[in-house]
């Protein structure tokens, strides 16, 4: 049975995540190019420190409006002909950013990035939970949050060079940067629907003997949850406390990850270009350091609590050390104390990020989970709006952005206390279903 067992996570792992990586990975490279492009795309359109940080943070609104429908039609269509969708819209939308010529159409094409993209991340978690027991999940959330920091390392520079293309076909840099980063969101999408499998009884690439291992297995962990927990319905779980401090546990990493993420590339040419550093391709690479520490914390934590079976305190001490990282990035000004310091912070960000998704998913089936966890992220995403808004606005009333990080640093230590509150309630059981009359 064990070799059952390892034989079917292996296939199911390399058949899975390297996809879903990629199109995770152009997900975020799609989401937060924009903070490349800001590096002549401002000056050229005229745009204030705080109209990009609206444009960057409105994303999110329409992220946090569509994300519950969308996992709920995620749920009914499945995930192959739904994420497909999703891929295909935003792609095209990213493209057109090509084509901006104003802020009226900056604002409304990242507010239709956000509808098109909306229910992608929760989906593809909650997709994972049909394949994966439990006792695999923070690995497995592991390898594909990875894709954030890798996105980094190798998006900022592809994005840096990129604008090389500058006055290609009478284009700038930054226009062809959108253009050519949009095509691979269209090319995977059309791909999904030839690739994914919606469940596991439906997978002919696995053994019949490993289908019926994994369905049976699943079913019995959903069992014990419906006995642990009470059959969670979507109304007990949208009445639940512990769905809503998730939420806001979830913000305090979210509004590190966006507002450093869409700023990063300025903040980094703000700590160099007093040493003449400012071509964006070099500003790519060393924006990329800060993700290589984040990238192997990731794939070392996340085992380790897999390990321990332990979660809360795993999540606390990276939420804590985001923190501290973020408070010495305001106070840093020297290039090198400046990336040690935003090496720290998007460690324990990015550490962070994996172990929390195992804790929704321990106690939410069903449509409960489907719109639990999508009100979870859209919660956290919020962040995503008044992170980056926040620095734009402290940035241009004050000419700095320390103030911003303090904030942010504060919101991160109320998360993780957020959490340990959390850890003292996990075991009281689930709100139960009334009982049918």
């Amino acid at each position: 049975m064990q070799d059952i067992e390892s034989a079917t996570i292996k296939r199911i792992t390399w058949r899975l995540i390297p996809f879903l990586c990629i199109c995770y990975f152009i997900s975020w490279l799609d989401r937060v190019n924009v903070g490349f492009a800001a590096l002549a795309m401002n000056a050229d359109l005229g745009f204030s420190p705080a109209l990009f940080g609206l444009g960057a943070g409105i994303f999110f609104i329409g992220y946090v409006l569509c994300e519950p429908p969308s996992n709920l039609a995620l749920r009914k269509f499945g995930a192959r002909v739904w994420i497909a969708r999703i891929m295909i819209t935003w792609g095209i939308f990213s493209g057109a950013m090509a084509f901006i010529q104003g802020q009226w159409g900056f604002l409304s094409l990242r507010f239709l990035l956000g509808i098109a993209e909306a229910g992608f991340f929760p989906g593809i978690i909650l997709y994972l939970t049909l394949w994966f027991p439990a006792k695999y999940r923070g690995r497995t959330f592991g390898l594909f949050i990875l894709t954030t920091p890798l996105a980094s390392v190798i998006g900022g520079p592809i994005s840096g060079a990129l604008f090389k293309m500058h006055g290609f076909l009478g284009l700038e840099g930054w226009r062809w940067m959108f253009l050519i980063e949009a095509i691979p969101a269209v090319i995977l999408g059309v791909m999904c629907l030839y690739y994914l499998t919606d469940k596991p009884e439906n997978a002919k690439w696995l053994t019949k003997e490993q289908r019926d291992w994994l369905t049976s297995t699943m079913r019995a962990e959903e069992a014990a949850q419906t006995h642990d927990h009470g059959t969670v319905h979507l109304m007990d779980a949208l009445k639940s406390s512990r769905l809503w401090l998730l939420g806001l546990v979830y913000l305090g990493p979210v509004i590190g990850l966006y507002g450093l993420g869409f700023w990063m590339p300025q903040i980094v040419k703000g700590l160099v270009q007093s040493h003449g550093i400012t071509d964006p391709f070099h500003i790519g690479l060393l924006t990329a350091i800060p993700s290589i520490g984040a990238a192997i914390g990731m794939v070392y934590w996340t085992r380790h609590s897999d390990r321990t079976g332990e979660r809360i305190w795993h999540l606390v001490g990276p939420l804590m050390v985001g923190a501290i990282g973020m408070v010495m990035s305001a106070y840093m000004s020297s290039p090198v104390g400046g990336m040690i310091a935003l090496s720290i912070a998007l460690i324990g960000i990015n550490v962070s990020l994996p172990v929390f998704w195992t804790l929704p998913t321990a106690f939410l089936t069903g449509a409960a989970a489907a719109v639990g966890i999508a009100i979870i992220n859209c919660i956290g995403n919020l962040g995503g709006y008044f992170g980056p808004q926040l620095i734009g606005i402290v940035k241009q009333s004050t000419d700095s952005i320390q103030i911003a990080l303090l904030s942010i640093a504060a919101l991160m230590v109320l998360a993780g206390g957020v959490a340990l509150y959390l850890g003292q309630v996990r075991e009281q059981p689930m709100p139960k279903a009334a009982p049918a009359e």
